[in-house]
């Protein structure tokens, strides 16, 4: 199902329903995990259970001590599946170095960095299946589910979001002016985890205004993912540099850290200048221009939501066409 709220629903039978959904979702994937998908089926868990936190702290306000407790929980079982994502994304980010600076690199010098990755992804694999990792990740997935029901959510409209959507974009901008004067890698990363988290209001209340609302998830989406690569040259960096010798000896290092060093640069200066635009408006302006959508869309005319599903219908066209090309 589509991770938006339904103009019919209240907020609760919303929240209620998308966070089984996700969780759900996530416990499928890793019931039935094989060897040879087993990154990416660990990888679209990790989004589901950051989408459903990304779903409470919407509503965080409402949840009270309940928030802390849950998202705390979530967060835990996200970090046991961490380590082999990781591991497969720095195997990703080596890809993607090469594709942009592919005349500049030395290819017996890449092919030195990937296989010692993959030495380290195949050790890190045989550790998960010793530990069972994901077996007991999917059974706190389920007891998770279990208490969805006794979530305390009573509020219902626009004010029971709007206090933790005012706050995540509010958060999003402060970590942007941290990340303009400190340039460093907890304030990049700081950053792209408040981008990702208003990224997912955006997409939760995308029908309010179908077309506006996708054009800022769009830029969105590429936000989180240039910082997303940001962090991953830094880990990645951090790997290289702790062990040189698991990946071809100092000199090997430093040199394919120098090219790594421009890409990263080049991926920071896009990612600010395109959060510049995307945190441009003032916390308070912000949300009374999603407060006016929102009531627009409670008061919408049935003929508006065939209007709208056709739009969110050739979106997903467009999205299917990027991803079979």
């Amino acid at each position: 199902m589509p991770y938006r709220f339904k103009a019919k629903q209240s907020i609760e039978e919303n929240v209620r329903r998308i966070a089984h959904e996700e969780i759900d979702s996530a416990v499928d994937l890793l019931s039935r995990v094989a060897p040879r998908k087993r990154d990416e089926s660990v990888h679209e868990a990790r989004k589901s259970i950051k989408k459903t936190r990304a779903l409470l702290r919407l509503v965080a306000p409402e949840l009270g001590k309940t928030f802390n407790q849950e998202n705390k929980r979530f967060r835990d079982t996200g970090h046991q599946l961490s380590v082999l994502r990781d591991a497969a994304a720095l195997l990703e980010t080596v890809g993607h170095i090469e594709e942009q600076l592919g005349a500049s690199l030395d290819r017996r010098l890449l092919a030195t960095v990937r296989r010692g990755l993959q030495r380290q992804k195949r050790e890190l694999e045989h550790q998960f299946t010793r530990s069972k990792t994901i077996p007991r990740a999917a059974s706190a997935l389920r007891a998770a589910a279990k208490r969805i029901r006794g979530w305390p959510l009573g509020a219902d409209g626009f004010e029971a979001i709007a206090p933790g959507l005012k706050r995540s974009y509010r958060d999003g901008r402060r970590a942007l002016k941290r990340a303009q004067q400190k340039r460093d890698i907890v304030s990049y990363h700081d950053l792209r985890k408040r981008v990702k988290d208003h990224w997912y209001h955006v997409r939760l209340l995308e029908s309010i205004w179908t077309e506006v609302m996708q054009a800022h998830e769009a830029s969105l989406k590429e936000l989180e993912t240039w910082l997303g690569e940001d962090h991953n040259v830094s880990v990645l960096r951090e790997k290289l540099e702790e062990n040189p010798d698991h990946f071809g000896g100092e000199q090997t290092v430093r040199v394919f850290l120098a090219l790594a060093d421009q890409y990263q640069k080049e991926l920071q200066e896009k990612a600010l200048a395109l959060a510049e635009r995307v945190y441009v408006e003032k916390p308070r302006l912000f949300l009374a221009n999603i407060a006016a959508l929102w009531d627009g869309w409670q008061k919408q005319p049935p003929a508006m939501k065939e209007v709208e599903r056709e739009q969110r219908d050739s979106k997903e066209k467009r999205v299917s066409g990027r991803t079979a090309a």
